[in-house]
């Protein structure tokens, strides 16, 4: 079983925390053939140049050995990498910073952490290589398309304080969206359902039958012509809520590549020029660890924006 995130014990590599593989019962002539064989998605040739360049560690902190023996049990730890990765046209901000606290804005089409081609890139790393703080871990998440205020927790010990905050719903969370104007809708509402991945595109989430597990207040902001820029409020936060949500009231927000279909699957090559315009604009919350009302609003921008 392979296990990603932050090893305590092990030195950050270029901003990128080390990823740990245990090894299984079984046989392998060598480390070499076990990660080849155990990660095929890297080619053997690449491991063995990561192993010389002393990539790959042992639980010692020492090199691993291309040739070295395995057994089960053991643990090898590894800095994740890709070759030629796709270079984002707007890099990460730091907001806000104190003993406790990072509060960054995120561009469109970055994601929070390593994900797919995207390493170095990422929001995290960048904010490690940024700020050096090796312990950085994201406190919740955003989608990858979507803009807008990601919070970290700088000291590993204190972030399920914060963590509770999300999971207690004790955070106030402010979104904007530029979808078309609807003069049918009765809005400001409320709307609530029960959301569920869908078997049919694994990337993606829809609405189904049962309890509700989903809230989001919806309000508009302005409207110019056949387009109005909104306010969403999410009181939960499901995987791509906000997009599922207005997609249902028949609004989907523009640029949205998933929702009502699929127009750019997760591996395709992005169109930096057609963001989806969701932004995660502010966020509200009494601090755990210092007692201080905390609010933090977004300096990124929609193509639609309203002075409020």
């Amino acid at each position: 079983m392979t296990r990603s995130g932050r090893v305590a014990q092990m030195p950050v590599h270029e901003g990128v925390s080390a990823s740990v593989v245990s090894v299984p019962a079984g046989h392998w002539p060598s480390l070499l053939d076990f990660l080849a064989q155990r990660m095929p998605g890297i080619p053997r040739d690449e491991w063995a140049q990561r192993l010389s360049q002393g990539l790959v560690l042992q639980e010692s902190g020492q090199s691993a050995q291309v040739d070295q023996a395995c057994q089960a049990g053991q643990r090898f730890f590894y800095y994740r990498n890709v070759a030629d990765e796709p270079r984002l046209p707007v890099q990460a901000a730091v907001l806000f910073e104190d003993d406790h606290l990072l509060v960054a804005d995120k561009p469109h089409f970055m994601p929070v952490t390593p994900s797919g081609p995207y390493v170095q890139q990422c929001l995290l790393v960048q904010l490690k290589r940024l700020t050096g703080h090796a312990d950085l871990v994201p406190l919740h998440r955003i989608d990858r398309e979507t803009a807008g205020l990601v919070l970290f927790g700088k000291r590993l010990h204190e972030r399920d304080a914060y963590h509770a905050l999300f999971r207690d719903h004790q955070i106030h969370k402010r979104y904007h969206a530029v979808a078309a104007h609807c003069a049918n809708l009765a809005l400001p509402s409320v709307h609530t359902s029960r959301l569920a991945e869908d078997p049919a595109h694994f990337f993606k989430m829809r609405e189904v039958p049962g309890e509700a597990n989903s809230e989001t207040s919806i309000a508009v902001l302005h409207q110019e012509g056949q387009r109005a820029l909104y306010q969403l409020e999410p009181v939960t936060g499901k995987r791509h809520q906000l997009r599922v949500h207005m997609n249902a009231l028949g609004i989907p927000i523009e640029g949205d590549q998933f929702y009502p279909h699929v127009l750019r699957g997760p591996d395709e090559a992005e169109d930096f020029k057609r963001p989806l315009q969701l932004l995660a604009q502010a966020v509200a919350f009494t601090d755990p660890l210092t007692g201080e009302h905390r609010k933090f609003e977004s300096r990124l921008q929609l193509s639609m924006t309203h002075k409020l």
